[in-house]
């Protein structure tokens, strides 16, 4: 398998592919799929946008994440901003690059794909800090969770609930720029 950086358009050829690893991870029905191509072709047009892909040696996509400068007036953004107090809206929402989606397709989880795809997006990302949000859920066995904590993600806010989902979710943030530990002293992360 080799890692990708991918420009808007790579991301939009690849828009059925990137829905499809998308549904693997997330589990997700196929009316809702369907909405997330919409958004997801819009979200390549924002500032500071910046992608990345992990393709099989037959050119198939096993995993991708993108993300890009987080601001007022995204949804996202400003669902998370209502829920900080003054300071953690400074703190946090000043200068931010928002991970919005970093997925492996299942059979490919395991092999530190994730793990390769979320250190080349936040080596690529601008800004002082980092946030996404995660669905809640058992930090021990949720590879996910594992994979945030590995890079140094802590709580900004959880059990935060989306309109119109029921889950609850996670928002983890960061600081920029990654400076990771040695490989030595980081087990499971290795280089690009």
């Amino acid at each position: 398998m080799r890692l990708v950086a991918w420009q808007p358009d790579d991301l939009l050829r690849r828009l059925d592919d990137v829905v499809g690893v998308y549904g693997e991870a997330m589990g997700y029905r196929q009316e809702l799929l369907q909405t997330r191509r919409g958004y997801i072709g819009a979200h390549v047009r924002r500032a500071g946008f910046r992608a990345v892909a992990t393709l099989t040696t037959d050119g198939r996509l096993a995993g991708f994440g993108y993300g890009y400068t987080s601001g007022p007036g995204q949804w996202w953004h400003d669902q998370v901003r209502s829920a900080l107090d003054d300071r953690d809206r400074r703190r946090w929402l000043a200068d931010c690059f928002e991970v919005v989606e970093l997925h492996v397709r299942p059979v490919a989880q395991g092999h530190g794909v994730g793990a390769r795809q979320l250190r080349a997006l936040l080596a690529m990302a601008e800004g002082e800090t980092v946030l996404l949000s995660t669905p809640e859920a058992d930090e021990r066995k949720s590879r996910a969770w594992r994979l945030y904590r590995r890079f140094g993600f802590s709580d900004v806010l959880r059990d935060f609930l989306f309109p119109g989902d029921e889950r609850k979710f996670a928002i983890l943030g960061r600081g920029l720029p990654l400076v990771e530990r040695p490989a030595e002293e980081a087990p499971g992360i290795v280089g690009i």
